[in-house]
């Protein structure tokens, strides 16, 4: 999310300090509970006859995020999100007494804590804009829209979260801006790294990077126009093209010096919202040169490598549309709002196969949503949701009841 920065003259009108007028602080957060009428046992798909009964309940904090800008003048801008996934981590070292005295790490609660975004910028005009630094790479719909404010659903659209990175960060240089019923975005930053593909999330692993530095051999391009020449309506194309297979630590042999692992991503959303109605879409298919090679190159690293060695597909396929109504509108209410909605997802991480290499079915399925979000205050929502993932033959199809309460919103907005 881009950081709105408040102005000084009506910072220093409230008499806000000027150096505290130009700084902003915000964030979003969500909270969730599910009770999940499937099992989530590590091999519930290969044996799917002896799962056919069970179920699972969580509670979790998905993403909690902090956002900090400050505007320096003359153009000169500064952004930051540090972002808690699923409350982040809490780790210690105790001295354990009935062992000997020793001394032993201990990993309380599993989560990431991770710099989501931090750039500088550089605004000539409302047209052009320079950004460099960490961040957001807006392919897809809900890398664009991620916040929990911004999507119908407890949780975010499982399918683009299932396919590409989500919510996608790099470091890199952008340009970036708006004229008239046009907006567009271009960007340089280091290309997805093959290591990390895998079978359940095709590329999203390849985004992060489980050393100290993110590897940069190749560079990727990354793109985004988006059109609001209707009341209401905005229609967005973004797309994403480079090489993946360099960006490993390892040095392969001869054997693979051919693989370029070239990744290419194209996607289409649309979002409007008019007479008391919101209706979002979007649609993502992504397509990975070399994958069969791919998959063998990770399947002969070593054992403690990072690399997932799974089947990687050569092209995977998201889509999805929801709508909601507010019904509270009936009512003539005026701060309040209660959307009832429904969604409708398609997703497959191994939608085409290369070679020779086995298709796992369940990796592809439908999923059904339907229920409510309630606005108290526009910052603040309530979810509650209905979804069932519909599998193909012979597995279990996965139904599920959630809700939750999150927020999304500037602190500093008089």
């Amino acid at each position: 999310m881009t950081l709105r920065l408040k102005t000084l003259g009506t910072a220093l009108a409230l008499g806000v300090p000027a150096a505290l007028a130009q700084f902003s602080i915000g964030g979003y957060g969500e909270a969730v509970y599910s009770y999940n009428f499937y099992s989530d046992a590590w091999n519930r798909y290969k044996n799917p006859a002896n799962f056919e009964r069970s179920h699972h309940s969580r509670v979790d904090l998905p993403h909690v995020v902090i956002y900090m800008g400050y505007d320096f003048g003359h153009g000169w801008s500064m952004g930051t999100e540090i972002e808690f996934e699923h409350g982040g981590i809490e780790a210690a070292v105790e001295m354990e007494d009935d062992e000997g005295g020793e001394y032993e790490s201990e990993t309380e609660r599993g989560g990431e804590v991770a710099l989501e975004q931090f750039w500088i910028q550089k605004s000539f005009s409302r047209a052009f804009n320079i950004r460099a630094g960490h961040i957001v790479v807006p392919v897809g719909p809900t890398n664009s829209a991620h916040m929990p404010t911004q999507f119908f659903g407890v949780y975010r659209p499982v399918g683009d979260a299932t396919i590409i990175p989500c919510t996608w960060h790099e470091t890199g240089i952008s340009i970036h801006g708006r004229a008239g019923d046009w907006g567009y975005e271009a960007m340089l930053v280091p290309g997805l790294d093959s290591d990390r593909f895998g079978r359940d999330n095709w590329v999203a692993g390849g985004s992060g990077s489980p050393y100290e530095f993110k590897i940069a051999n190749a560079l990727a391009g990354a793109a985004r126009v988006d059109w609001f020449g209707v009341r209401g309506l905005r229609i967005g194309v973004s797309g994403y093209v480079g090489n993946t297979f360099s960006n490993t630590l390892s040095q392969p042999s001869d054997r693979w010096k051919d693989v370029k692992g070239t990744l290419a991503i194209g996607s289409l959303d649309f979002n409007y919202s008019g007479h008391n109605a919101i209706v979002r879409g979007g649609f993502i298919y992504g397509h990975l040169s070399d994958a069969d090679r791919i998959t063998a190159y990770n399947k002969s690293m070593r054992n403690d490598s990072p690399a997932k060695k799974t089947n990687v597909a050569s092209s995977a396929v998201s889509a999805g549309i929801e709508a909601g109504y507010n019904i509270l509108s009936l009512l003539k209410a005026e701060t309040q709002r209660l959307y009832v909605f429904g969604r409708y997802d398609y997703y497959d991480s191994m939608n085409t196969m290369a070679g020779d290499l086995l298709k796992y079915d369940w990796c592809g399925r439908h999923r059904i949503a339907a229920g409510i979000n309630y606005f108290p205050i526009r910052d603040i929502v309530v979810k509650g949701e209905y979804a069932i993932g519909l599998m193909r033959h012979p597995y279990n199809n996965e139904p599920a009841v959630s809700i939750g309460i999150a927020y999304s919103g500037f602190f500093t907005r008089k």
